[in-house]
């Protein structure tokens, strides 16, 4: 079908020329008249798109006509629509500016002052550059201020000469014939009313294109067609990332999703990741508690080191779960930012997004073996890693200490703190006294690895051997008997022994051979003087050595007749 506004055109084979070339020849000619700024049309609505309504217009070419230009006039443009329209001039991409054809061009100085009292939109004619700014025919001679024309630069002020523009009358004094005009306003407005509609018409969860127009370390803001929103650093990838420019760049086309919209506050939030599966959603089935994992340290706090099992999901390594051997005071003094690290899964929750991880248990458990390699009554060897008012701690292995308590130390003298005796740093030997793995726990002692007088007594003698000791105690036909110097030993007395035991609580004690007894100490007079006394506490008497135990470190005597 031809357009009617399009005359017929029937090449000749006279002419010499190929239809192509007289073709074009028509269109210049043609696009010529047709477009020149100022001329009204009737245009059809092809498509309509966030900022922009494409109209044919019959031209080769198509136009384009801002959407913001319906704004708060109640008009819906749909595909199909007919519209009057005013060809501007055409846009670096070839397509023609339009103008809605609704916006006239005062005749005279009464529709000036109309125009000016109620702030409507006019149309005008750009004539030429003068100092300062534009001329603008809008009925009369007006003066567009350079810094209201809306141009970047003198190149594009240039480029106005000859197109109409649409304008709002800021001056007007009748009697001088001083009018001025300003057509920046009116791109504000119109900017507004797409940002208000776009505000509207952008629904949270939907997807939108959008170009990245600034980075800033928290995050990126992308044009989503006439408003910008907020793509926050934290929600571009799942895996984490420090600015935004380690994987944006400025003018990069993007696809995201509304997560939030709130056009009170000109707020859009969006996201990236979201477009993206939650690698959450499937950590249950990837990740096992007790298995071993790799992953790089991302970050180090003063409570332990989180680590990037895969993008999006962090494990943390609690500081108390770094090291068997000693007491981490800094997780930045065993890992760091950037290093590689095993570990152990020690606890999962999908619900809490939560990972507990242990550096020490992927070295393998040093007290698995500690029963095995520190028996009860085995002698250790060991450096002194700690002292504390009750003892000293002992560093038997990697991971494995064991304690001594102060009244373990020194059989041979009373001691008041582990520090009179022992220092950090100090090898000592001592021998396993308990093991509790379960509590971590080994208790050590050196004095039972010195030679006490008991242990002295019993390599001089033998049994059958008759010695002098002195009773300290006598009860129920037994008495503890005490032989020298920290040498206690039991004595088992016979029925005549018994008898006389109960014959003396009646008896009234001898001062005078108490006095004597005391006296002589050890070196008495013969066991036979006392045979006929009844046995009583401080006797000093003769004993036969009837069992010599030295692992049990036990005497057994008897009285000697």
């Amino acid at each position: 079908m031809s357009n009617p506004n399009i005359p017929e055109f029937q090449p000749t084979a006279e002419s010499g020329e190929s239809f192509g070339e007289m073709f074009s020849q028509y269109e210049r000619s043609h696009s010529r008249k047709r477009t020149e700024p100022g001329k009204g049309i009737e245009g059809i609505v092809i498509a309509v798109s966030g900022e922009s309504v494409l109209l044919d217009i019959g031209f080769k070419t198509e136009g384009l006509l801002p959407l913001a230009a319906f704004a708060g006039t109640g008009v819906t443009v749909k595909p199909g629509d007919k519209l009057p329209v005013t060809i501007r001039g055409r846009d670096p991409d070839g397509y023609y500016e339009l103008s809605c054809g609704k916006v006239e061009q005062p005749k005279d100085w009464p529709s000036l002052e109309k125009a000016f009292a109620e702030k409507t939109t006019i149309a005008g004619t750009v004539t030429a550059v003068v100092k300062g700014g534009l001329s603008v025919d809008v009925g009369v001679r007006a003066f567009l201020p350079a810094s209201r024309s809306g141009a970047r630069d003198a190149a594009e002020m240039e480029k106005l000469v000859g197109q109409e523009i649409r304008c709002r009358v800021i001056k007007l004094d009748v009697t001088d014939e001083d009018v001025v005009v300003d057509r920046r306003v009116i791109a504000q407005e119109e900017e507004r009313a797409l940002k208000e509609r776009r505000y509207s018409e952008i629904r949270e969860g939907e997807t939108v294109s959008g170009v990245v127009r600034s980075l800033t370390d928290y995050g990126a803001f992308v044009d989503i067609g006439g408003v910008d929103a907020l793509l926050h650093v934290s929600d571009i990838a799942w895996g984490r990332l420090n600015k935004a420019s380690d994987v944006l760049s400025l003018g990069q086309q993007i696809e995201a999703k509304v997560l939030k919209v709130e056009p009170a506050k000109r707020r859009i939030s969006l996201g990236m990741k979201q477009l993206q599966g939650d690698p959450w959603d499937l950590a249950a089935e990837k990740y096992k508690v007790g298995e071993r994992v790799r992953g790089a340290v991302t970050r180090v706090a003063d409570f332990g080191a989180f680590v990037e099992l895969e993008p999006g999901i962090e494990g943390l390594i609690h500081i108390s779960e770094m090291s068997w051997s000693k007491k981490v005071r800094n997780p930045s003094d065993v890992v760091t930012p950037g290093e590689t690290v095993e570990a152990v899964i020690l606890r999962l929750s999908t619900a809490d997004r939560r990972i507990s991880l242990g550096l020490k248990q992927a070295l393998g458990d040093p007290w698995a073996e500690v029963p095995q390699k520190f028996a009860v009554g085995s002698v250790i060897e060991g450096p002194v890693t700690s002292l504390t008012n009750f003892g000293a701690f002992v560093q038997l292995a990697e991971g494995v200490e064991g304690m001594i308590h102060i009244g373990e130390i020194s059989a041979d003298k009373r001691i008041n703190h582990p520090q009179e005796v022992l220092k950090v740093g100090q090898q000592v030997k001592a021998q396993v006294l308990e093991v509790d793995t379960e509590r971590r726990q080994l208790r050590l002692s050196i004095k039972q690895l010195v030679p006490s007088s008991l242990e002295e007594y019993i390599a001089e003698h033998k049994e059958g051997d008759v010695v002098t000791g002195r009773m300290t105690e006598v009860s129920g036909g037994r008495a503890r008997v005490e032989l020298g110097e920290g040498v206690q030993c039991m004595c088992r007395m016979d029925s005549e022994g018994e008898e006389r035991e109960e014959t003396q609580a009646e008896a009234k004690v001898d001062l005078s051979s108490l006095t004597s007894m005391l006296n002589a100490r050890w070196k008495g007079p013969a066991a036979g003087e006392f045979q006929a006394k009844a046995l009583s506490t401080g006797q000093i008497r003769s004993f036969r050595i009837v069992q010599l135990d030295p692992a049990a470190k036990k005497i057994e005597l008897e009285l000697a007749e």
